[in-house]
């Protein structure tokens, strides 16, 4: 009989009851016939066949039809179950519902940002190679065309060494209205095969070695899908029309497959890719030279370590060449790292990881809380349970019951989970969008969601066929009886549940902590001093064309006219560029100036004379910007305190470096040229709050000619607009996208936002953590509490019977009310000693992103336990109340 037959059962069970009423008749008929009355044969032939509704049940049964018909008894007796108790039902729904949740979207952005692999061709042998020490961005420089030549021909752990580097400045793609920005992107030839990557339409690069020489490849260009659609609609006729970037002419050779990126955690801007072409200065190593960075593809069976090792042997020879000693000791060193861990940068990592546990930790609280929950639910039920027990259920039959009601309880909440997990990573997009380096889908992976829901419901069914087992194996007779929860299997069932209940505060509490540790962290970054004024500042990062500016200066043809509209609106009380505004993240430029025969390395802003009053910055010494400072005066440089302090011949006198000479040394400057320091600024904090203030040169813009050594490292490439002003920003954005029209269409689209604004972001993953987890600890604080008060109040109301019989003994009510309440207090106070273990613990997972507070915080610790013992005392003291009056006559009634 086939199974998939049993769903047919209403046919074969009146095909069986034809087929035993004809068996009756024809007995009926044959003792009739024998001469016995109709009434006498049909009592004789009924004895005689025996029970019919059991021969039918075991008939069926031995057929096999009974599976689908008890599947569906079970789904409909748990619906009913649900809608007998829709308050239970609800919350366990929604119990899980938050722990799916909460593990499914935070999976999900680890599994897009850190777990998934590389989209190239054995992407577990790419490794990026960079010069300097050390894995974070700060002590890790390009390399110059000769050194990865060298590793190329002198590595033996790397099967192929590939190199790239970005177009310079802002980068438009040139249409018939107006230009597309781009991130224009040059590869060497071998970058694309390496990565085994082909292109969808055309070709690729024809192979070359580099020279600084044209060679075949010069004028081609490769387009990724997103700009041949957006420029070109999708026309295979794109292919070998000449298209214009910044003024000079490729021609289209190739368009690369859809959802194609390289790098992979590049801005969303569409991409390009042309072939490398060295210029005079690559034949040296000299500050001038052109960087790139490596990428090298091990060969098989070669690890990261062993080409490290032989990587730094070689760099050891080729670090003398460097003339320049500061150049020379920045590259004495080289960094690998797997291409994959490159994307993102250790704090952000440090920082997901530690949310996937909190996210991992709410899913067991809930767990945990369910598994509460239905613990007591099966101890209400046990003698419904021994009933059906008692009556010839079989134990199986008893589990697949609850069983099913688990199930259908768990598949409701994977449903209502997985709604919210796709809710909240759609709240959360914008701030996942600015925070991370890779895109995260709105929609978690099936597979996620897969294995979250199975682990759900392995843990639902365990909890539900734990007690129905307990229940069915122990005696029939005490579980009948009024207060036979009293039992040993009952006393179990309840240190069970105490012990779930203490291992919900201890896990509550290692969340909380560190939700207080971030949210101190957060508080202690607002009040630290920036440095400049935030209020009433509108900012407006401008992407500058510079193409629709060649040959001219965009000092008098661009910034000056625009900045002179802007400060005519109303109600603007300043207004100025900068190159960037404090804290943005816009555009990071340094630079290595020479004083004294000696390098300098430094951070540098281009900004105009009323910037100040902008910000509000204060003088530490000599004198800001003014009307001194024109195009044909000695260029006037303004340096910061930290500055100051590095290269001052007085450390303690600020004012002693004013009047100290610098010499350019950046591509482009004019020899021999030189910046006088006028003044000094108070220092500020410049790329985050947590970071104390660099070394930084500022240039007046006014002075920045195409001439000046200056103007070739800022030209065209970024300019906030920075306006103090009283009116809304709302009112504001109309006119002042107006005189960005006017000035040149593509500043229309300039992203206009607030400095408070820019503040809140450049907390970074700080405060995507603290948000994050202020709702995780918040929910765990919930279950928690609610767990507590299912259990005391599930507590009180079968001891109902006890606490009549200790009043009526002469107990006071009082003492049943610290009865309760010291239960309460032991199941808190243990978890709270194992949660500060894990706090401890779990510390070390945040050290990494906080900010002014020690990760063992003392008074973190205490806030958290005492707001968690003070919510579950809470909690517990209604269940307490209800105890304390209870009437002993009604409770002794039912005796």
């Amino acid at each position: 009989m086939s199974w998939f037959s049993s769903f047919d059962y209403g046919r074969r069970k009146r095909e069986l009851r034809e087929e035993i009423d004809d068996h009756l008749r024809m007995a009926i008929a044959g003792r009739m016939e024998l001469g016995e009355t109709e009434e006498a044969a049909r009592q004789a032939a009924l004895r005689e066949f025996g029970n019919i509704a059991l021969v039918q049940d075991v008939t069926r049964e031995k057929w096999g039809w009974t599976r689908g018909e008890r599947l569906g008894q079970d789904l409909r007796y748990a619906l009913r179950q649900m809608r007998r108790a829709p308050v239970f039902a609800a919350t366990v729904i929604g119990t899980l519902a938050l722990g799916i949740a909460a593990a499914a979207a935070m999976f999900t952005v680890v599994e897009h940002v850190l777990l998934r692999p590389v989209p190239y061709k054995d992407a577990s042998r790419l490794v990026t190679i960079l010069a300097g020490v050390g894995k974070e961005p700060n002590g890790q420089y390009l390399s110059p065309w000769l050194d990865i030549q060298e590793w190329r021909n002198r590595s033996q752990s790397f099967q192929q060494i590939a190199f790239w580097g970005r177009m310079f400045g802002r980068n438009y793609l040139e249409g018939n209205r107006s230009a597309l920005e781009i991130n224009g992107i040059s590869v060497s030839s071998d970058l694309f095969p390496m990565l085994g990557v082909k292109p969808m339409l055309g070709r690729g690069f024809l192979p070359e070695t580099p020279s600084p020489t044209a060679g075949r490849n010069t004028g081609t260009i490769l387009l990724s899908y997103t700009v041949w659609d957006v420029a070109f609609g999708g026309d295979t006729s794109a292919l070998g029309r000449v298209v214009k970037i910044n003024n000079v002419p490729y021609t289209v050779v190739g368009v690369m497959p859809r959802g194609f990126a390289f790098p992979l955690n590049d801005t969303p801007a569409g991409q390009v890719w042309v072939p490398v072409q060295l210029a005079k200065d690559d034949q040296g190593r000299s500050w001038a030279a052109m960087s790139y960075e490596a990428i090298g593809k091990l060969r098989k069976g070669q690890t990261v370590a062993a080409a490290r090792a032989e990587m730094a042997t070689i760099q050891k020879t080729i670090a003398p060449e460097y003339t320049d000693p500061p150049t020379r000791e920045e590259h004495s060193a080289v960094a690998l790292q797997r291409y994959g861990d490159s994307l993102v940068d250790s704090d952000l990592r440090k920082a997901l990881l530690a949310l996937l546990a909190a996210s991992g930790v709410l899913w067991l609280i809930a767990s945990l809380n369910v598994t509460n929950l239905l613990l007591a639910r099966s101890m209400a039920r046990q003698r419904e349970i021994a009933m059906r027990g008692a009556l010839g259920a079989s134990c199986w039959r008893l589990v697949q019951q609850m069983m099913v009601e688990g199930l259908v309880l768990s598949c409701a909440a994977a449903v209502l989970g997985t709604g919210l997990a796709i809710g909240s990573l759609k709240l959360l997009a914008h701030e996942l969008t600015s925070h991370l380096p890779l895109p995260v889908p709105v929609m978690p992976d099936a597979w996620i969601l897969l294995v979250l829901m199975a682990l759900t419901v392995v843990s639902v069914l365990i909890s539900t066929a734990w007690p129905t087992l307990l229940a069915v194996r122990a005696p029939v007779e005490p579980a009948l009886k009024q207060g036979g929860w009293q039992t040993g299997m009952g006393r179990q069932q309840h240190r069970t549940r105490s012990l779930l209940v203490t291992i919900e505060v201890a896990m509550s509490l290692a969340l909380l902590v560190a939700c207080g540790l971030l949210l101190r962290t957060i508080y202690a970054l607002q009040h630290v001093p920036l440095g400049f004024r935030t209020d009433h500042v509108v900012v407006a990062n401008l992407s500058i064309p510079s193409y629709r500016f060649t040959g001219r200066s965009m000092t008098e043809a661009l910034y000056e006219p625009l900045l002179d509209r802007v400060q005519h609106l109303r109600e603007v009380q300043a207004a100025g560029l900068i190159s960037e505004v404090p804290l943005g993240r816009t555009y990071e430029l340094k630079m290595t100036l020479r004083a004294n025969g000696n390098a300098i390395p430094t951070y540098f802003k281009a900004v105009s004379p009323n910037v100040r009053e902008v910000f509000g910055f204060k003088m530490a010494a000599g004198r800001f910007f003014d009307a001194r400072d024109t195009p044909t005066s000695q260029t006037a440089v303004v340096a910061n305190e930290a500055f100051a302090r590095q290269y001052s011949p007085d450390k303690h006198d600020p004012g002693a470096i004013v009047g100290m000479k610098l010499f350019g040394t950046s591509r482009g400057s004019q020899g021999g040229e030189s910046g006088l320091i006028v003044g000094v600024l108070s220092d500020e904090r410049q790329q985050r709050i947590a970071d104390p203030a660099q070394p930084e040169l500022d240039v007046c813009i006014q002075q920045m000619t195409p001439g000046s050594m200056f103007y070739k490292p800022t030209e065209g490439i970024a300019m906030d607009l920075a306006m103090r002003t009283d009116e809304p920003t709302a009112e504001m954005i109309p006119e002042l996208r107006d005189i960005l029209r006017q000035a040149s269409p593509e500043l229309q689209s300039a992203t206009i936002t607030t400095m408070d604004e820019i503040v809140e972001e450049s907390y970074g993953s700080q405060r995507l953590a603290a948000h994050l987890l202020e709702v995780f600890g918040s929910v765990a604080l919930l279950l928690c509490v609610a767990g507590l008060y299912g259990l005391l109040a599930y507590v009180v109301t079968q001891r109902t019977r006890e606490m009549g019989v200790r009043i009526a003994l002469g107990a006071q009510r009082g003492d049943l009310l610290w009865l309760v309440m010291r239960q309460a207090g032991a199941m808190l106070l243990t978890g709270v000693a194992v949660g500060s273990g894990l706090a401890l613990a779990s510390g070390r997972l945040v050290r990494g992103f906080l900010y002014g507070v020690n990760a063992n915080d003392g008074w973190t610790l205490a806030g958290a336990a005492t707001l968690l013992v003070v919510c579950g005392l809470m909690a517990a003291y209604l269940p307490a109340r209800r105890a304390a009056r209870v009437n002993p006559m009604e409770a002794l009634r039912a005796e």
